[in-house]
C-alpha cells in the first residue's frame, strides 16, 4: 500500500527494554498510523539471554504485554499499527504474547506478523569455515580466540522484513535484532514505495528513526542546555514525526504535553550512540548526518530535510556473547572527614584479605563514588577541598560462581575494623551475592548469507 503525498505519521513509543509504557497514551491519542517500540541493547540481549538460560519460553522483553495493552486498542480500530523489536532472541514467544494480549483484551482478527532470520548462532561455526572470519570488530582478536561457546548469535537486520509482513497486511510486526532506526523506516519504505537504492530517502528515514528510537530524549530528555527551562519534565512525551514521500520531516510532540522539540533537543539525540557521522552505518544505508537540516517551526516543531544517504554495506553487524565467569560488588560509604583515604585504606585492606584467605580474583574493578567514578579524579590536592563522602565500589570476576560469591564476606568484618567513623552498606549491601558475566563480541557477517534465511510468519487472532 502506497499512499502517494500523504505523510507517514510515525511515533517512538518506548527507548529501551524498562520504559514508561505510559507515554503511549498521549501518542495515540494525539492520531498516529505507525508506533515503533524500540526495546533492545547489547546491554539487553544479554539480560534476555540469562532469561532464557532459565525459562526457554522467555528471551523476548517481558514488559510487552503492558506496551499492546495500551496500543491494541487503536490497532483493532485500524488507527495504527505496531512495529517492535521486543521479539529479542526469542520472536516466536514474543508473538505468543501478544496473541495471548489481544484474546485477553477480547479482540480478534488481528495480524501479527514475525520477522525470523536474525538468529545465526547455529550456523556460525559452518559460517565461519565457509570464509566468515567474525573477528572482533574492537579488539582484533580471532573467533577461535573465543573462551567459551557463543551463547546468541543476533545479526543486526534492516527494514526489509519488516516492510514484507506490512505487504502482506500485518497489524503487529515483532522482530528479534532489528536495527533501532531500521523500524521507523519500514513503515516510511512501505508507505512511499521508496526502492532499496533510493539512498537520499532512505538516508533521510534513518535520520527520523535515530531521532525518534530514544522516546523522550528528542524532547529534552538528557538535555544539556538550560534542562531546568523544560515545560513540565515530570510528563516528558515522545516524539512523533510527519514524514513527506521526499524523507522530509516535521518532528514533533503531543500538544499539551511537556518538554520541548527544538533543534538544540534534537541535535543531541542525532548525535548520540555516533562514530562518524558524515558515515552512520545502518543496515539499510549509510547516512551522512552532516547533511541535514534543521529549521524550527512554531509550537514545537522542527522540519528535518536535505539528508544524504550513501549505498549501504555488504555486511551487518552481528552481536554475540559467551560466558565470561561470576562477579561479585559491594558498596560501603565513608563519611567526613578524610572519607576517600578511609575508602581507599578499606579497598586495599579487603583486596589483601581476599588474597590471605586463598581466593582467586581474575579481575577487580575498585571505584570512588563522589571522587573519581563518573569524570576522573575530582578531588583538589589544596587542604579543605575533600568530598563529604564517599562511597567505595568494589566489584570482582572470578572463573567460579562460589568463589565469586564468598569474596564479599572479607569485607563484613571491616564493619567494626576499618579505619576510623566506620563504613555504611549500601545497594547491594556489604556482602552481595554473585553473577553471570557474559562478554559481548560484535563482529559482522556477510548480508547474503543472512539474508537467504530471513523469513516472515503470519498469524491471526483468532
Amino acid at each position: 500500500m502506497h499512499n502517494g503525498a500523504k505523510n507517514v505519521r510515525v511515533a517512538g513509543g518506548q527507548g529501551f527494554y524498562g520504559d514508561t509504557p505510559a507515554a503511549l497514551d498521549s501518542l495515540l491519542a494525539e492520531g498516529i498510523d505507525y508506533l515503533c517500540l524500540e526495546a533492545l541493547a547489547e546491554l539487553t540481549l544479554a539480560i534476555l539471554q540469562k532469561d532464557r538460560q532459565r525459562d526457554e519460553t522467555r528471551g523476548y522483553t517481558r514488559d510487552l504485554p503492558g506496551y499492546l495493552a495500551r496500543a491494541l486498542p487503536y490497532v483493532a480500530d485500524g488507527r495504527t499499527k505496531v512495529i517492535t523489536n521486543a521479539g529479542g532472541i526469542n520472536p516466536p514467544a514474543a508473538a505468543r504474547v501478544a496473541i495471548e494480549t489481544a484474546k485477553q483484551l477480547g479482540l480478534s482478527g488481528l495480524k501479527i506478523a514475525t520477522v525470523l532470520g536474525d538468529d545465526v548462532l547455529s550456523r556460525l561455526d559452518t559460517l565461519h569455515r565457509a570464509g566468515q572470519p567474525f573477528t572482533h570488530l574492537d579488539t582484533g582478536e580471532a573467533f577461535s580466540t573465543m573462551s567459551s561457546e557463543p551463547l546468541f548469535a543476533s545479526a543486526y537486520l534492516g527494514a526489509r522484513g519488516i516492510v514484507d509482513a506490512l505487504e502482506q497486511g500485518a497489524d503487529i510486526v515483532i522482530t528479534g535484532r532489528v536495527a533501532d532506526a531500521s523500524l521507523f523506516l519500514a513503515p516510511c519504505v512501505f508507505e512511499h514505495g521508496w526502492s532499496w537504492d533510493d539512498w537520499d530517502r532512505l538516508a533521510g528515514g534513518i535520520v527520523v528513526g535515530h531521532l525518534l528510537e530514544c522516546s523522550g530524549q528528542s524532547i529534552g530528555g538528557n538535555y544539556t542546555g538550560d534542562w531546568w527551562a523544560l515545560p513540565d519534565p515530570w510528563e516528558l512525551p515522545y516524539p512523533i514525526a510527519d514524514v513527506a514521500a521526499d524523507a522530509s520531516a516535521v518532528i514533533s510532540k503531543p500538544a499539551g504535553a511537556g518538554g520541548r522539540v527544538s533543534t538544540d533537543t534534537l541535535r543531541h539525540q542525532l548525535l548520540y550512540e555516533v562514530g562518524d557521522p558524515a558515515r552512520y552505518l545502518a543496515p539499510d544505508v549509510v547516512a551522512d548526518f552532516t547533511s541535514a537540516r534543521f529549521e524550527d517551526l512554531p509550537n514545537d516543531r522542527v522540519r528535518v530535510s536535505g539528508v544524504r544517504g550513501l549505498p549501504a554495506t555488504d555486511t551487518y553487524k552481528l552481536l554475540l556473547a559467551h560466558h565470561a565467569g561470576w562477579s561479585g560488588e559491594a558498596r560501603v560509604a565513608f563519611s567526613w572527614p578524610d572519607a576517600y583515604e578511609k575508602a581507599k585504606a578499606t579497598a586495599a585492606i579487603f583486596v589483601k584479605r581476599v588474597v590471605a584467605a586463598g581466593h582467586e580474583v581474575d579481575e577487580w574493578c575498585i571505584e570512588y563514588w563522589g571522587v573519581d567514578a563518573l569524570g576522573g579524579v575530582t578531588v583538589p590536592d589544596a587542604p579543605g577541598c575533600e568530598p563529604p563522602e564517599c562511597v567505595l565500589r568494589v566489584a570482582w570476576r572470578c572463573a567460579e560462581q562460589r568463589t565469586a560469591g564468598l569474596i564479599g564476606r572479607e569485607l563484613i568484618p571491616l564493619t567494626l575494623s576499618a579505619p576510623p567513623a566506620g563504613m555504611t552498606g549500601m545497594g547491594r549491601g556489604v556482602a552481595g551475592g554473585s553473577n553471570e558475566l557474559l562478554a559481548i563480541w560484535p563482529t559482522l557477517v556477510s548480508k547474503d548469507v543472512v539474508d537467504e534465511r530471513v523469513t516472515v510468519t503470519m498469524q491471526e487472532v483468532t
